[in-house]
């Protein structure tokens, strides 16, 4: 991401928990290493942060500094994927300090961070949607969807979408095995029908490869379904759907199997299917 917005001419600087991940792009053309946090933002009008989540975000902002160093009028651009609730909060708080925010949470994993093709869900002030636009078209599509939060609760509808998706097309292969059919020929079948999507193209020949090297975790996935639920009961929802499939990335985070693609969904159906399993090719997994 970093990469496309230099390409893009702006100008970049980098900072990150891990030292060896930001100096890893000391050689690119227009960008620099800051040694701490606070540096890397002294001098910016837009500041982007993306790491794991609400605490981490809480951490650089309010514990290293960077609300304080960070320019009067900037606009600070959070593109991790944390609750909404904490967002308005970080916005209410980033306003005391004269510094404006957006919530922009992406999709579209790493192949859409590699190819800038992301899809970026913003939220907050719309001036600020504005200025901050460039450099967000640089790392793919950015949408406003509403004010501040408004982001984040678009990704938990992505990620509400995405694990149900999962669930039905895991169920699906591990029933064409079970019945005797060729799984990747029954994904063949249905592509270009109703059923054709991203995850059946692309999660399903994961499955048909058991390849559960992550992409998404199943640690991160579960975080953000809880952050669903959480965000449904403030609205007085039920959603019986989100809520089955959280129980089932719970599953697999109880068997500590929760550095594994989300994808290994089909692991915990098969753990309460023995002996159906789909395909012959052995899993690969993180260690």
């Amino acid at each position: 991401m970093a990469r496309h917005i230099a390409k893009a001419d702006f100008p970049v600087t980098v900072w990150n928990r891990s030292p060896q991940k930001a100096q890893a792009l000391s050689a690119e053309t227009g960008i620099q290493v800051a040694a701490d946090a606070a540096d890397a933002v002294r001098h910016a009008d837009i500041v982007i942060c993306i790491v794991t989540n609400a605490a981490a975000v809480e951490h650089i902002l309010f514990e290293l500094g960077v609300a304080e160093a960070m320019p009067q009028g900037a606009v600070f651009v959070d593109m991790s994927s944390i609750p909404p609730k904490v967002e308005k909060e970080h916005a209410a708080r980033l306003e005391r300090w004269g510094v404006r925010h957006l919530d922009a949470p992406v999709s579209g994993g790493t192949r859409g961070a590699e190819a800038a093709s992301l899809a970026i869900m913003v939220g907050g002030d719309r001036k600020a949607f504005l200025e901050a636009m460039p450099v967000l078209s640089a790392m793919g599509q950015p949408t406003r969807v509403g004010p501040d939060g408004s982001g984040q609760l678009a990704k938990l509808c992505n990620q509400a979408i995405l694990s149900v998706s999962i669930g039905g097309l895991s169920e699906a292969m591990l029933l064409a095995s079970a019945g005797g059919a060729d799984p990747a020929a029954v994904r063949d079948a249905l592509r270009g029908g109703f059923a054709e999507s991203r995850v059946l193209q692309e999660h399903g020949q994961r499955i048909l490869e058991r390849n559960w090297m992550p992409g998404g975790q199943v640690r991160n996935i579960l975080k953000d379904l809880n952050a669903v639920i959480e965000a449904a009961n403030d609205c007085g929802l039920t959603l019986p759907f989100v809520t089955l499939a959280r129980s089932m990335f719970q599953a697999l985070h109880d068997r500590d199997i929760a550095g594994h693609d989300h994808t290994a969904l089909l692991l915990e159906l098969e753990h309460r299917n023995p002996p159906h399993r789909v395909g012959d090719q052995p899993d690969r997994a993180p260690e």
